[in-house]
């Protein structure tokens, strides 16, 4: 399709412009291109009028070959021809392209009238196009307003939404700095109170005060201490001298804890001090070792880095103060433990050495605790010529039952001077043990000898039975019903035995200590004493019976953690002169 008009005045230029509306409307142009078209045209008309001269305007139909357009789509081709006197002075033809997207074969536009008022009616009309655009547009134009204030709105609910998101990150990071804050001192606190727990165990598990002095060192150093002095002061009460820190002297004398550095520490509970002069750039940490009188010492620490922790400080305060009381019992275990030995010692005599009868006699403190002072022996001659032998235990240990034991020893020494019989002397031995000391107890066996008697009389109570070895090597078990404890609150009468005593016989009184372990009992360890002196010939025993002694206790006590005293006593019977 193909439509020409010639444009000299503005009627025919109305009629042009309005035609091409038309035409446009009826190939379905869109109205925003329809718009854009007449008003292009009709800016390029007036100036076509305005220059003179008869212009020619073509519509024409046909397949896209502009820019943009796609292949194969219907366009309306609008084209502007300049007068021969314009295109003489090179004015070019215009032109311009819309998509026809409702192409169609042919239409008619239809006549426009000559009569001016229809002419504007129609020209009115042919701009109905124009005017529905420019509403369409200014509604567009509102609702782009509506959409741009409401997308700054939502902008701004944006910004304040990434504002209450980072409000939100920084409280959660913090939550986070905090519970990992937190989480740091529940674990450093752990592991103080583990360490605390564990040095605590190492320190109390020794009753050697020097074993503490030396380990304490060896649990601070490296983790809490570079390095680890402790002053223990003499027993006469004497304190540091000039070769200690001045804060050390401090301690001492105020019994709280001192801080010598060039800044104050700031530790809880420790006193600042100026900087020693024996270490002025070294902070030192002097901590005193209470006790219920007065310090046992000073320990003086320097700090593993630059400074302590306040916590560590608190800890290191507190495990030097179960360190001192350590030292202190120790120290008082050690001095009860001598007077205990020194005293069972000193009531331990000689034994007699009487005709046709040889003792040998050993005794060996426990080596674990305060386990002294319980067992004893004695040998004595009585006033016709017999001999009395004797083995006990008292229960308990420690001081107290070294001197509980002194006194049965004495007790039993003067009943004997009377006389009596073993079952006798132990029949008195209970009743004054009984009102003499009602919470003690004590086992005893005694074995009198005489030379013009050829039996062995003896009585028990409470006590392992003898073993009797005799010249023919064989070993029994002087098992007959012994008495009950000493001092049980229990009236007794305790009964003797005889058993024949040939010379060459040797006769075995021992205490628990000896044969009895905790895991086995004491049949097991009696049997293994049995067994021991059946080892020796008689010729051994008669010619060193110390070193029968010795031979037996070798092999009894390999097995033992010496947390008993060990008592043996042999009574050999070599013949009489």
């Amino acid at each position: 399709m193909t439509r020409t008009w010639q444009i000299s005045d503005v009627t025919e230029a109305a009629r042009a412009r309005i035609a091409t509306a038309r035409l446009a409307a009826a190939y379905g142009v869109p109205p925003v291109e329809r718009a854009r078209l007449t008003a292009s045209l009709g800016a390029q008309l007036r100036s076509c009028l305005t220059k003179g001269g008869t212009w020619r305007l073509t519509l024409e139909t046909g397949t896209a070959s502009r820019a943009g357009a796609r292949d194969g789509e219907e366009v309306l081709h609008a084209v502007v021809t300049p007068s021969p006197e314009a295109a003489a002075a090179g004015q070019p033809p215009w032109r311009v392209t819309v998509p026809c997207p409702e192409a169609v074969a042919d239409v008619g536009v239809g006549a426009v009238a000559d009569d001016p008022a229809e002419l504007a009616q129609a020209l009115l009309g042919a701009d109905e196009d124009t005017t529905l655009v420019l509403e369409r547009l200014a509604e567009q134009e509102g609702l782009v307003d509506f959409h741009r204030e409401e997308l700054q709105q939502t902008n701004q609910g944006v910004v304040a939404l990434h504002a209450e998101l980072d409000a939100a990150g920084r409280a959660q990071r913090e939550a986070f700095a905090a519970e990992r804050k937190a989480r740091t001192e529940a674990e450093n606190a752990r592991r103080r109170l583990t360490f605390l727990a564990d040095a605590s165990a190492v320190l109390t598990a020794s009753l050697d005060h020097h074993e503490i002095v030396r380990r304490l060192p060896e649990l601070l150093v490296p983790e809490y201490a570079a390095s680890v002095d402790v002053w223990l002061f003499d027993q006469d009460g004497d304190r540091p001298g000039p070769a200690h820190a001045a804060a050390a002297v401090v301690a001492a004398r105020t019994g709280r804890p001192q801080y010598a550095a060039a800044h104050p520490g700031g530790l809880p509970g420790v006193d600042d001090q100026p900087p020693s002069a024996l270490a002025p750039d070294r902070p030192l940490l002097c901590i005193p070792l209470p006790t219920r009188q007065a310090p046992l010492g000073v320990v003086t620490l320097s700090p593993p880095g630059e400074r302590w922790d306040p916590d560590d400080a608190v800890m290191l305060v507190e495990l030097t103060r179960r360190a001192s009381i350590a030292i202190d019992h120790a120290q008082r275990y050690q001095h009860n433990r001598d007077i205990a030995e020194t005293l069972q010692r000193a009531l331990l005599t000689e034994l007699p050495a009487p005709p046709g009868l040889t003792l040998a006699a050993r005794y060996l403190p426990a080596t674990h605790g305060l386990n002294i002072g319980g067992d004893w022996y004695d040998a004595f001659r009585q006033p016709d010529g017999g001999v009395i032998a004797v083995v006990g235990d008292v229960t308990g240990h420690g001081l107290r039952a070294a001197v509980m034991m002194s006194q049965l020893r004495t007790a039993l020494r003067a009943y004997a001077v009377d006389g009596g019989s073993p079952g006798q002397l132990l029949t008195r031995l209970h009743t004054f043990l009984h009102h003499l000391q009602p919470d003690l107890f004590a086992t005893a066996v005694i074995a009198r000898f005489h030379p013009d008697d050829p039996t062995m009389t003896w009585a028990a109570a409470g006590h392992p039975p003898p073993v009797l070895r005799t010249p023919d090597g064989g070993v029994r078990t002087l098992d007959a019903k012994p008495g009950a404890m000493l001092g049980i609150p229990l009236r007794q009468e305790i009964a003797d035995h005889t058993v024949p005593m040939a010379p060459g016989s040797t006769l075995a009184l021992y205490t628990d200590g000896l044969v009895e372990r905790r895991a086995r009992g004491i049949d097991p360890g009696i049997a293994r004493l049995a067994e021991a002196l059946g080892s020796f010939g008689p010729a051994e025993l008669d010619a060193d019976l110390e070193g029968s002694a010795d031979g037996i206790l070798r092999p009894m006590l390999s097995d033992s953690e010496r947390d008993d005293d060990v008592c043996l006593l042999l009574c050999h019977l070599s013949g009489t002169d």
